[in-house]
């Protein structure tokens, strides 16, 4: 079991975290939540990143919000300001986690899968990132810009982190002349969260899961 803590901002003020506590010298990972929130699903998904070897901490970027239905989720989503939340909130979890000399990686779900996105081009002590179905617009991060090891994993019944967009995005980064190891699954969208079983698949999870462990040990040390 993790704990709340607050970590400082890049412009000085302070953002609270659910802070998931691995070995001493374990690499460090920000979890970036779903559109839901920093709810219990992912303070369990950072507990398991923990357990994997990772100290995890998970930024609240809600402020103590929580959403229970899609059209709530859908309102803290689009009020939520990205720039702030990717240049002071995830920028200031990278560097409390990087403060002990350790490597960082993002991993992120849904709305945070796109700040996972922006998070890897906007911030320069970033050293990994692994994307959960979620892409922001090219015109705040464009991924032909990410310079650091990639992960995308994306679904194919998923019709709001398209196969398109999906596509798009490796394009654009092999374009860029980058190598981004990126996964398609037979399934839908948010297919990694076991709290909705009207959409998680324990295979394609599974799987995921596998290969986002193995891709941070090997790009975080």
């Amino acid at each position: 079991m993790g704990q709340m803590i607050e970590f400082k901002r890049p412009d000085g003020q302070h953002s609270t975290a659910y802070l998931a506590s691995a070995a001493p010298g374990a690499p460090g990972l920000v979890l970036i939540q779903e559109w839901w929130g920093l709810n219990e699903h992912i303070r369990a998904v950072a507990d398991r990143f923990a357990a994997a070897g990772f100290e995890t901490l998970a930024p609240d970027l809600y402020r103590g919000r929580l959403a229970s239905s899609a059209d709530e989720a859908s309102h803290l989503m689009n009020s939520l300001d990205f720039p702030d939340a990717t240049h002071q909130d995830l920028r200031g979890a990278v560097l409390h986690l990087a403060a002990a000399g350790r490597k960082v990686g993002a991993l992120g779900f849904c709305m945070g899968g796109a700040l996972t996105v922006a998070a890897a081009v906007h911030v320069p002590e970033l050293d990994a990132a692994v994307c959960f179905y979620g892409i922001p617009p090219a015109g705040f991060a464009d991924p032909a810009r990410i310079r650091k090891p990639f992960q995308g994993h994306f679904a194919t019944r998923d019709d709001w982190c398209t196969p398109a967009a999906a596509t798009q995005l490796e394009q654009a980064m092999r374009g860029a002349g980058q190598q981004p190891e990126c996964y398609h699954y037979e399934a839908d969208h948010a297919f990694f969260n076991s709290a909705r079983p009207e959409v998680f698949d324990a295979e394609a999870a599974a799987l995921a899961w596998q290969r986002s462990v193995d891709f941070l040990r090997r790009t975080l040390g």
